[in-house]
């Protein structure tokens, strides 16, 4: 990822105050906070933010906790043989999975691991035959702008692309509901918006499809592990995310979600590996006869569709605490934590000028404020604040989580004034 191109970090300790995770806990009493209770939010203590920092940019990158770090760790002195390893990359692959599917009310048989979530989003685009086939398919013009290049490039090759555009930063359903048609293969959007934070109303855009007879997937890489999912409440049919940000995993590794009973049926297999299959080898006197090298049975479930190879097992191992985690306090209780926050932002970014891109009624981890000149005017003052966020030429992303407080919202707002 081109940091330099796509968004620009501000503070003292940058990026690397999030990758870099020493091993300390920030004093609270130093960094002007009181301590928290046990269990409540925020959770600054899990985190090794630096006292006095202001991570607001989760939605860019997220921090992994101090015990999700340590789990790496650990991991990585198996690979050095400084320590035995005692549990094999396939228990901690079935352990993600699984509690990845109840974050979001799937089966773990309905889950794969990928690589990213763009992968995902092509191995269902793929796996449906659209690439030069008929039909067509409906995006919006707030969707991933890596998805967009991608049913772009789709267009350039004869494929019907309909891109619905936002009208008060919104995507109406009645402007999708117009570019659905009985020819329409495929609907997809992301659940929050990276642009703006604009969330769809998931079950709604279903029905439209599926009224239809095309099929709807959902990026949630700006949802999962922050957001309230339920893939059978919604009956989204795909979706996707990687784990660095919301889900505080790392780079390399995320979930694909399919709808069980479209494996085969509707989505193939565009990529075979050994991850896929059962194998028994026909080498050695002592192995069974047979008439090829090798021969296997593919795995019926997700991952037997698409989890093809070697996965990211440090990332994995983060996940291993961190989902956990995430489960313990409750994504509804992260949701409701953060409301207080976003409506002092919108309460006083207009009054300093700026403005809103992202609706008010929207309650997800994102809040965007435009402003002309915004990344010339304010660089030198949020570094000097110590306050990171995502700022671009002319806007400002703003994205609290878990650890966040008031104090941080103030700390932006006074080097925004």
């Amino acid at each position: 990822m081109d940091i330099s191109r796509r968004e620009l970090l501000v503070s003292a300790g940058g990026l690397a105050a999030a990758s870099a995770l020493p091993s300390v806990r920030v004093n609270l009493r130093e960094a002007g906070r009181p301590p928290r209770a046990a269990g409540t939010l925020p959770v600054r203590d899990d985190f090794a933010i630096p006292a006095g920092e202001s991570w607001l940019a989760n939605a860019f990158i997220h921090p992994v906790s101090i015990a999700a770090a340590e789990a790496v760790r650990r991991y990585l002195d198996t690979r050095t043989f400084k320590e035995p390893r005692v549990r094999s990359g396939d228990s901690i692959s079935g352990e993600v999975k699984g509690v990845f599917a109840q974050l979001i009310n799937a089966r773990p048989e309905e889950i794969s691991l990928i690589q990213s979530t763009s992968v995902g989003e092509n191995l269902v685009v793929n796996g449906l035959g659209i690439p030069g086939g008929a039909g067509n398919v409906v995006t919006d013009a707030l969707h991933f702008e890596g998805s967009l290049v991608l049913y772009g490039e789709l267009a350039k090759r004869g494929l019907d692309v309909r891109i619905v555009r936002p009208r008060d930063w919104r995507i109406e359903l009645d402007d999708l509901a117009r570019a659905v048609d009985g020819h329409t293969r495929l609907v997809a959007v992301s659940l929050v918006s990276w642009y703006n934070g604009f969330q769809h109303d998931l079950k709604a855009v279903c029905d439209l499809a599926h009224a239809h007879g095309a099929y709807v997937y959902a990026d949630v890489m700006q949802a999962a592990g922050n957001t309230p999912i339920d893939v059978k409440a919604s009956g989204v049919d795909f979706c996707a995310t990687s784990s660095f940000k919301w889900l505080m995993g790392d780079f390399g590794l995320g979930f694909l979600y399919v709808r069980q009973e479209l494996l085969d049926a509707v989505i193939r297999r565009t990529e075979v590996g050994y991850a896929q299959a059962d194998t028994e080898m026909h080498l050695l006197p002592s192995d069974p006869p047979a008439a090829t090298p090798v021969t296997w049975s593919l795995h019926a479930d997700a991952a037997g569709h698409f989890q093809v190879g070697t996965y990211a097992q440090a990332a994995a191992n983060a996940l291993s605490v961190s989902l956990p985690y995430l489960q313990r306090l409750g994504v509804e209780n992260i949701q409701a934590y953060r409301q207080p926050l976003l409506r002092r932002l919108r309460e006083e970014m207009p009054r300093l000028g700026f403005t809103a891109l992202t609706p008010p009624e929207c309650t997800s981890a994102i809040a965007v404020y435009a402003m002309r000149g915004a990344e010339q005017r304010f660089t030198d003052r949020l570094k000097a604040a110590n306050v990171v966020v995502s700022l671009y030429t002319d806007r400002i992303r703003i994205a609290p989580s878990i650890f966040n407080d008031m104090h941080d919202i103030e700390a932006l707002l006074a080097a925004l004034s």
